[in-house]
């Protein structure tokens, strides 16, 4: 009961960094297809909109990684053996991303460095999401091999297959879809119409992409990652299938433009797809060698871990609250003091 627990909470971080951290890649990618007369006011929101909150995601990669670390170490040091090349370049991609965005807010008055450090933050926007979507493919592929604590799989080939390839344009649809449906309600607050409609055909455009390589890499997986086909069309069937069906309502939200609807709907969509690849592999951690009670820690590293955790959220989630809600929710215009003079 303790590990599954824990890998509840480890599942349940990476739900968290799909929705919020990927909004953020998704945002970078905009900023890069950024076109036309207002692209500058696009890159203008994007910036504004990531600025108060981008670091305050990662956080859950962080808790991810260190609960693996704890929770599942043989996980942890398997996967970094045999995913090691595209999880280090996923990390070299994160660090230059953040470094870029804020690099880039300081060189606001050189134009070139600014455009430098503008086109290093998007291509790890994009490069980053693509590299966790294949890692994903490769884990649920039942490539990578665990023997006796000896890690036995290819390290370009286990990640480099047509599903993976397929799960990486994916991830990269899904990011896209995100960012652009939460700039549609972002540009709305602020009353920039032209904003909205730019962002809500991109949000409609990136979800029918990452719907149709969906699709594909699904059918990709009948072939090059049987276990997780066989319980996707089983055990993980009835989410697959709520997340095919909240998808085709988030479009007609975006189309009738319900945008709050739609960020909502996309959120429900991102955390079925995480639940149906969990419940399709489960219980294996690494299909098929690795399962949730042979890769958990003693019981006492279990305890330590659940406990240290129930403490932390107690502060954490009610400050990540508070950050939301002085920086995303929907303010009023503001009104003059009523004891400042009139501009008359």
């Amino acid at each position: 009961m303790l590990a599954t627990i824990s890998a509840a909470l480890v599942w349940f971080a990476l739900v968290a960094y799909g929705i919020f951290g990927g909004a953020d890649f998704g945002g970078g990618i905009w900023d890069l297809l950024a076109i036309g007369p207002n692209a500058e006011r696009q890159r203008g929101i994007i910036a504004d909109s990531m600025g108060p909150v981008w670091e305050a995601n990662n956080v859950w990669l962080i808790f991810a990684i260190v609960g693996t670390f704890t929770a599942f170490p043989v996980v942890f040091s398997s996967l970094g053996v045999a995913l090691f090349i595209p999880l280090t370049l996923a990390l070299i991609g994160i660090v230059l991303r953040g470094a870029a965005f804020v690099f880039r807010s300081y060189a606001a008055n050189d134009t070139t460095l600014a455009l430098v450090w503008g086109r290093i933050f998007s291509a790890s926007s994009m490069i980053t999401p693509f590299l966790f979507g294949m890692s994903a493919a490769a884990i649920a592929s039942g490539n990578i091999h665990v023997h006796n604590g000896v890690v036995q799989a290819d390290f370009w080939s286990t990640w480099t297959t047509p599903f993976a390839i397929c799960c990486g344009i994916f991830a990269l649809g899904m990011c896209s879809s995100l960012a652009a449906t939460y700039l549609t309600v972002e540009a709305q607050m602020r009353k920039q119409d032209d904003l909205v409609e730019a962002f809500r055909w991109r949000a409609i455009l990136a979800g029918a992409i990452a719907a149709a390589f969906g699709l594909f890499a699904l059918f990709r997986a009948s072939g090059d990652a049987p276990y997780l086909w066989h319980g996707l069309t089983h055990r993980g069937l009835p989410f697959m299938l709520g997340a095919m069906a909240i998808g085709l309502v988030t479009a007609f939200m975006l189309i009738q433009r319900r945008y709050y609807i739609a960020r909502i709907l996309l959120m429900l969509e991102i955390a079925s797809i995480f639940v149906a690849w969990a419940t399709a592999q489960m219980p294996d951690l690494i299909v098929p060698d690795v399962t949730v009670q042979g890769a958990a820690s003693p019981t006492p590293v279990l305890q330590a871990f659940l406990i240290a955790t129930g403490v932390g959220m107690v502060f954490f989630l009610p400050s990540l609250w508070f950050l939301f809600a002085v920086f995303k929710t929907r303010n009023p215009p503001a009104q003059p003091h009523p004891l400042t003079p009139s501009p008359s």
